[in-house]
């Protein structure tokens, strides 16, 4: 199963642009989402890294959306985030001298890759603005 850095980017994203171009404290963000500020300044320097957030340094300082909502799609966060096969992988090797072992991994493979690009299509129809409408 996939990690939480989807969830907790796109809380982070709506959050920044329900701020209007604000500057948004990651201490403000780890309160709405209830996780340490420190995991939310590291999902903060990957979403920047993508291009999808600024921030500003020092006193007063925190983080702001790089680009309108209507701009910033959905399957692209999903790609930047994405650690790992959203079905999971197999930790075992199965056992090479039987018929459905020696090809399970690959076509699990398959099975998987085919239903990622599946939800990374669906993701890619939707904004942020899209999503964000869903709280106004």
């Amino acid at each position: 199963m996939n990690n939480s850095r989807f969830p907790i980017s796109l809380h982070i994203l709506t959050l920044l642009d329900d701020a209007k171009g604000a500057v948004v404290s990651s201490e403000y963000l780890a309160g709405s989402i209830n996780i340490n500020p420190v995991l939310v300044r590291k999902e903060i320097i990957n979403l920047r890294k993508h291009g999808f957030v600024d921030s500003k340094e020092g006193k007063g300082g925190g983080s702001f959306l790089a680009k309108s909502a209507s701009e910033i799609n959905l399957g692209e966060v999903y790609q930047a985030v994405k650690s790992n096969n959203i079905l999971g992988q197999s930790k075992n090797e199965p056992n090479p001298k039987c018929p459905i072992g020696k090809q399970i991994n690959q076509h699990l493979n398959t099975l998987y890759s085919d239903a990622e690009n599946a939800l990374i299509e669906n993701l890619s129809t939707q904004t942020l603005a899209d999503f964000a409408l869903k709280f106004k």
